[in-house]
């Protein structure tokens, strides 16, 4: 029989430190004595009253489900402000995908970057807090704001025309259901040895269609619940330059061109 595990004092205490309180004034504002916040943190009170878990649930403005059963210090500061702000989780019976991050000095969230080297780990340790803070970090200006980004390397023809050996950064995807058709990702699978740079398309009845940009490899189909992460394609660094455009590459386009004129018109 599996039995849930409960965060609700780890999760007191990290959401009481993220605020920057003492355990005297966190008390002060649950309006209960500090020994008893102590207890509560400390997981002593293994059964906490109802009247503690809504008075919680209400002060840090998360649920009691989350504080229950999320691991708060495992979600990123821009997931934490969702929930604070309302778009809880379990209440609109979402299904969040934990993902393992490095902050900075100013706790903002590092981009991680995956060499090669470290391909063949990353599906055992892509959740593994410790793995992932081993990863070389740095950031980029000019990235949007919000959302969580990483940096892949790319290896094989499957993914022209990137070239064979850029960089390529990501947003990671918490909810597939949100993706829309043919949308280019990396896409990390449980049993690929590599991570694949795909266009992405869910499917009905638990599929994912996956298509090449490299016409010369055939789509192919994975279920749902072989892949581990997603993560949506933002840009790609390359030391290579583009090669210039033939003369037929010109006409093709400028044919083209006039034939969306003629279409519009």
């Amino acid at each position: 029989m599996n039995t849930q595990k409960v965060f609700f004092s780890t999760n007191i205490k990290f959401l009481r430190e993220r605020k920057k309180l003492s355990q005297e004034l966190m008390a002060e504002s649950l309006g209960i004595g500090r020994s008893k916040l102590n207890a509560l943190e400390s997981g002593q009170t293994k059964a906490p009253q109802p009247e503690d878990l809504i008075n919680c649930s209400n002060t840090f403005k998360i649920s009691i489900d989350s504080l229950l059963k999320v691991d708060l210090s495992r979600i990123s500061e821009l997931k934490l402000r969702e929930l604070e702000s309302g778009s809880d989780i379990y209440l609109q019976g979402g299904n969040i995908r934990v993902l393992a991050i490095t902050v900075d000095k100013d706790n903002k969230e590092n981009m991680e970057y995956i060499p090669v080297k470290a391909k063949a780990g990353y599906r055992a340790g892509y959740n593994d807090p410790e793995f992932v803070a081993s990863l070389p970090k740095f950031s980029l200006p000019n990235l949007p704001e919000s959302g969580t980004f990483r940096m892949f390397p790319t290896i094989g023809a499957s993914m022209l025309p990137i070239p064979e050996g850029a960089e390529v950064i990501c947003k990671f995807i918490e909810d597939w259901q949100n993706i829309k058709a043919r949308t280019l990702c990396i896409v990390v699978l449980k049993a690929e040895q590599d991570f694949v740079f795909k266009q992405v398309t869910i499917e009905p009845e638990g599929m994912i269609l996956l298509e090449s940009l490299n016409k010369l490899f055939q789509p192919y189909k994975v279920p749902v619940s072989e892949v581990l992460e997603i993560w949506q394609f933002h840009s790609y660094q390359s030391q290579e330059i583009p090669e210039q455009e033939t003369d037929l590459q010109e006409i093709k386009r400028m044919i083209t061109a006039l034939q969306n004129q003629v279409l519009k018109s």
